[in-house]
């Protein structure tokens, strides 16, 4: 008997095996092939903006997917790097292989037990779950299960007038877990994600793309020190044109998702490059970053261009585009349908409220992503062992983490579409920066002891230096002493808020990451004082009036997703907009700041 299966061997189901078994449960990992552990299905990269939030949050509470991205990372980027340090997003290109095998290696040294073979059906005792049952009659006892299928639970994919079952190219469908998961009521509906061609980057013509090249800068992704870091290789952009544009059009009569064959919405902030033509039929050209998949390989990942149209068109649209002309496709794109669970049934450990013991994380529960897969996989994990081993909960606050914000608007607004996390839907993005995660979430986890000892001795040196650092920022310093005509004694936090002494501050601190957080602190406090102020101000005036003509387009931070939906209901005041299914307190915040403004 195991205190915790994980049923799915994803990015969500990695990080909830190795959360549990962090917290002393022992665990098992139920995948189909335990080679494909950590597969990157679709884009080769971990990060971004938003979600390189979601990344540092996980590495905080010891998970495995920034180490893994480090071990593997072929490109590094900040994205966002000229902008203040709250909308920055670390972003590295891995080497497909190499993650993989360093996600395997990390789940085995964790104590987690790989098993092969299918689930079929879910074992329940009085209410609550009590094992698996595999398609071989063999049964697993457990305390807690956590549901981690990814797209493969009765999942079906789309290429032209081609249909087969699976979950991603070359796996297969969870066809009787997904028929018991139906029949008990636990399934919400279908969703749609897809993937790109992928192309033999030697037939490519580089010299007519422009290069992207990795960052000079050295950083990490995790908190541990990457101490062999690989070759870096470069990235490239492209466009598509009017061209590309005619071919896609001339082909949407064959595209599943125009044919009506695609019942389920897909991802709003990634969409198929036949959706984007079609809705966007204006643009003279879609910008494609052209990634590489890996060191060992010649695989390229054309980001941009996710696609269900049929082969022969998939490959007059490439050949269409500069630096295209000549290439090949190694292999076509394709969209899958799946079904998705309503995470509303959740609670706030992601445990389902009505089946004791039973935790969903993932694309199960309607999100897209690998960031967000693994951030679900962490607080499923961390709760299952909690219900297994009878320990505390692990409840993430929107206030402290983008961990938080997600599973707060899952867990309490649904999805209609597949969720992407963006700094936008935080109403405290100001506080919850890439930088700062460790000082955010690192007590929690020593709390918690959700960290293993060298990765709770890293937590606890960070800590540590934060507040060296941010104490000596509250030493009073005249101007004269960093250079300056001016003679005003004031704490060194305020001389931060001016860009130039930057460099010269820095100098007075220890030479530490924790150093550079800490001044950011200072320069962040301000404006987090004045948005304290408007959230409490939000609260007092839940009866502020919204004109009945009142155009959310032009209220300035309010995400297209939000302006429709608020378009779409047009409440009346502030407290009807809370109660419009889908709209974020960020919404609500940016909302209020526009009609205190207008009333002006």
């Amino acid at each position: 008997m195991f205190d915790v299966l994980v049923i799915g061997g994803g990015h969500a189901g990695c990080e909830a095996a190795c959360a549990a078994a962090r917290r002393g449960a022992r665990v098992a990992l139920l995948t189909f092939r335990a080679d494909d552990l950590g597969q990157m299905s679709c884009n080769p990269s971990v990060g971004g903006v938003g979600k390189g939030h979601l990344v540092r949050e996980v590495d905080a509470m010891g998970g495995i997917m920034a180490r893994a991205a480090d071990r593997a990372a072929i490109h590094r980027r900040m994205l966002n790097a000229s902008k203040g340090s709250a909308v920055r997003g670390p972003r590295v290109q891995a080497d497909r292989q190499l993650y993989r095998t360093a996600v395997a290696q990390m789940v085995r040294e964790t104590g987690v037990a790989v098993v092969e073979g299918e689930v079929v059906a879910l074992l329940f005792a009085g209410g609550t779950v009590a094992g698996i049952e595999l398609a071989d009659g063999a049964s697993i006892e457990a305390r807690a299960i956590v549901l981690a299928t990814g797209t493969f639970l009765g999942a079906t994919m789309f290429r032209g007038e081609e249909r087969w079952t699976g979950g991603r190219q070359g796996g297969q469908a969870a066809a009787g877990l997904g028929g018991q998961i139906r029949e008990l009521g636990l399934a919400q509906g279908r969703l749609k994600t897809g993937t790109p061609p992928r192309l033999d980057g030697r037939t490519i013509d580089w010299s007519r793309t422009q290069t992207q090249p990795s960052d000079r800068t050295a950083w990490t992704m995790a908190l541990a020190p990457n101490l062999a870091p690989l070759p870096q290789l470069s990235c490239a952009i492209t466009r598509t044109n009017a061209r590309s544009h005619d071919v896609i059009r001339a082909g949407l009569g064959r595209s599943p998702l125009f044919a009506g064959a695609i019942e389920g919405r897909g991802p709003r902030y990634c969409p198929s490059i036949e959706d984007k033509v079609h809705r966007f039929g204006d643009r003279d050209g879609h910008q494609i970053f052209l990634e590489p998949e890996g060191l060992a390989n010649h695989l390229v990942y054309p980001n941009g261009i996710s696609t269900s149209l049929p082969a022969d068109v998939q490959l007059e649209v490439v050949r269409s585009i500069p630096g295209l002309e000549r290439t090949d496709i190694v292999q076509p794109g394709y969209a899958v349908e799946y079904e998705y669970a309503d995470p509303r049934r959740l609670d706030p450990t992601l445990q389902h409220r009505e089946v004791g013991g039973l935790f969903f994380a993932g694309q199960l529960n309607g999100t897209t992503g690998y960031e967000e897969a693994a951030a679900q996989g962490l607080v499923a994990g961390l709760n299952a062992a909690a219900v297994a081993l009878n320990l505390a909960e692990a409840r993430f606050d929107r206030g402290t983490s983008y961990i938080g914000v997600m599973v707060d608007d899952l867990t309490l607004q649904g999805v209609s579409e597949p969720y992407r996390m963006l700094t936008a839907r935080s109403e405290y993005r100001l506080h919850l920066r890439a930088d700062n995660a460790v000082s955010r979430l690192g007590p929690m986890a020593l709390e918690l002891d959700a960290l293993d000892d060298e990765h709770a001795a890293l937590v606890r040196e960070r800590i540590q230096a934060k507040a060296k650092a941010a104490a000596a920022l509250q030493l009073v310093t005249s101007g004269t002493e960093l250079g300056l005509s001016d003679p005003g004694r004031k704490p060194l936090a305020d001389w931060a808020r001016r860009e130039d002494l930057l460099g010269r501050i820095r100098e007075k601190l220890p030479d530490h990451a924790a150093s550079d957080e800490a001044i950011d602190d200072a320069a962040y406090a301000p404006y987090l004082t004045r948005l304290n102020s408007e959230l409490a101000a939000r609260e007092k005036d839940r009866r502020l009036a919204i004109p009945p003509a009142f155009d959310f387009t032009q209220v300035p931070g309010l995400s297209n997703e939000m302006r429709e939906r608020l378009g779409q209901a047009g409440p009346a005041d502030i407290d009807q907009a809370a109660r419009v299914p889908g709209v974020t307190p960020a919404a609500l915040s940016a909302l209020h700041f526009a009609l205190v403004r207008q009333a002006a």
